[in-house]
């Protein structure tokens, strides 16, 4: 993976200073808005519908490891009622060498990238979203960190995204995204109990 351009920028804490990894600039806190689950950390850019999650979740022993990104794509795809899950064809997932990621206590780690067509807020209409999905496997602390990072391709006129997508030049990046995967750091592994 290429670091993205430009500066470095700065290690932002993640649940409470737990972890830390570096968020593209200008990326809102979305639990300065709203609640969010104590499980998530959730980033908003400014001017698009682009979002990253962080989200620690439930180690799943019974997947194994070169398939737990696809198994963790479906959860989410089946939780957003995607129309469109891209099990077959639409998505590629390759490992993460460890030697490039800070997170050196993840026994693997994997990227997806895939398409679903959702909807948000419950609304009827319906948008393609690429969603590019990290995982890093913790079974030493019986959890899963997923890492999403949303990417709205194809919006429906009637969807209140509409406004939100538009060609603006300071879209997240792929490597924004990469960035973020490679400098994610555990400081307390008191965060997994």
């Amino acid at each position: 993976m290429q670091s993205a351009g430009g500066s470095a920028g700065q290690a932002r804490p993640l649940f409470g200073g737990a972890l830390s990894a570096v968020v593209p600039q200008g990326a809102t806190d979305i639990s300065d808005l709203r609640e969010i689950p104590d499980n998530q950390e959730v980033f908003a850019h400014a001017h698009t519908d682009q979002s990253l999650i962080v989200e620690l979740v439930e180690y799943q022993a019974q997947v194994a490891d070169q398939d737990a990104a696809r198994y963790h794509f479906e959860d989410i795809a089946s939780s957003n009622k995607a129309l469109e899950h891209g099990a077959s064809g639409g998505t590629s997932v390759v490992a993460l060498p460890r030697s490039q990621l800070s997170l050196s206590e993840c026994s693997s780690a994997w990227m997806l990238t895939g398409t679903q067509c959702v909807s948000k807020f419950n609304e009827e209409a319906r948008n393609t979203v690429v969603l590019h999905l990290g995982l890093f496997r913790l079974p030493q602390f019986s959890t899963d960190v997923l890492v999403t990072f949303n990417d709205p391709q194809i919006v429906s006129p009637e969807s209140s995204s509409a406004t939100a997508v538009g060609p603006h030049s300071d879209r997240w990046t792929v490597q924004d995204f990469q960035r973020l995967l490679q400098t994610l750091t555990l400081h307390n592994p008191g965060l997994f109990g």
